[in-house]
């Protein structure tokens, strides 16, 4: 459908093109301005719509899938405590923070592995993906950690491409009602493009400030729905270090990348710094043993570990108060609440 939508566009605008740089638009300066933009965003719109068709959802790497023993366990344990202490053991070098409402490690049981902090089983895709944010059915894909910037630039750069044409076709928009231009069938173009382009920009500019908002919060869409739950207590703003760092994550550090559709987020996908948790005695900081290209050699991009982005972005002055870490410091030794056995989705 939204193919259909790209090709009605291009082409009415095309129809648009030939009629006024025919008829009305007698400066030559005008039309080559017109047309170098028109096809900058429209190739930009284009990349970044295929970037996030294409991308493969990112999933949890090998060191997150139980062993052929640990699942034997499982099978055999009785639901409850015993089942959590296979879960627990399973997951103790793991960098996991987030739990599910009981309290429980979140497993995963179609999958068969223990669940990444913000990672989710898709039920379109059948499969876990990596900080989960939707899945889109107009690019007929998963969004996540592996195209979430690619997804936010396709909805900048159709945001701009449709007020492009809105805006370049207003005034003939307003001759058309006022009977100002020539009298031919193509002059119909202009009043179709007009209204989709505008309906297009009312919709596309709502979604897009949505996502602005979730990125400078360092939010996903199911994070909104449901916020996370850490050892100790929910918080909706777990994973936030401030707006800068946020928008980094997402981004990436190297500015001049920040406007194309190529992979520069920070991260592994795997695991992320939190202005909340302390660290939980029972778990490693970053994953044991973990070789970061082994654990990405099946992406097609350079994702980065945890263990380098996680300490540059925390490097700075720290997003929370003194106080509030005192306060977490307290909560460390803390025993775990009584934990059951609990799928989600």
């Amino acid at each position: 459908i939204l193919s259909f939508i790209i090709c009605y566009l291009n082409r009415n605008f095309y129809y648009f093109l030939f009629l006024f740089f025919s008829v009305t638009m007698t400066n030559i300066g005008e039309k080559v301005v017109c047309l170098v933009a028109y096809h900058i965003f429209f190739m930009l719109f284009v990349w970044s719509y295929w970037k996030t068709i294409f991308t493969l959802p990112m999933n949890p790497s090998k060191e997150f899938h139980l062993s052929y023993s640990d699942k034997e366990s499982l099978e055999r344990e009785p639901r409850g405590e015993s089942q959590q202490e296979v879960l627990r053991r399973a997951a103790k070098d793991l960098p996991i923070y987030t739990r599910t409402m009981s309290g429980a490690i979140r497993y995963c049981d179609r999958c068969h592995l223990v669940k990444p902090d913000r990672c989710h089983h898709c039920s379109v895709c059948d499969k876990c993906i990596l900080k989960m944010d939707h899945h889109c059915p107009w690019v007929n894909n998963c969004v996540g950690f592996s195209n979430y910037k690619f997804f936010l630039l396709f909805l900048a750069y159709s945001l701009l491409y449709c007020l492009f044409i809105a805006a370049t076709d207003l005034q003939y928009f307003i001759k058309f009602w006022t009977n100002g231009l020539p009298d031919t069938q193509a002059k119909f173009h202009i009043m179709f493009l007009f209204f989709a382009a505008a309906m297009f920009s009312v919709s596309l500019s709502s979604l897009f400030g949505y996502h602005c908002w979730l990125v400078s919060k360092n939010k996903s869409t199911l994070e909104v729905f449901r916020a996370p739950i850490f050892r100790h207590r929910t918080d909706k703003n777990g994973f936030s270090l401030g707006f800068s760092k946020n928008l980094r994550q997402v981004f990436g550090d190297e500015k001049k990348y920040w406007l194309l559709p190529v992979f520069s987020s920070l991260g592994d996908g795997c695991s992320f710094p939190t202005c909340l948790v302390n660290q939980d005695p029972e778990q490693a900081s970053t994953p044991g043993g973990l070789n970061s290209t082994s654990k990405n050699e099946n992406h097609l991009f350079p994702a980065k570990p945890l263990r380098d982005s996680q300490s540059h972005l925390l490097t700075d002055t720290p997003s929370w108060s003194e106080t509030a870490a005192k306060a977490e410091k307290g909560k460390v030794g803390m025993s775990n609440p009584a934990l059951t056995m609990e799928n989600e989705t």
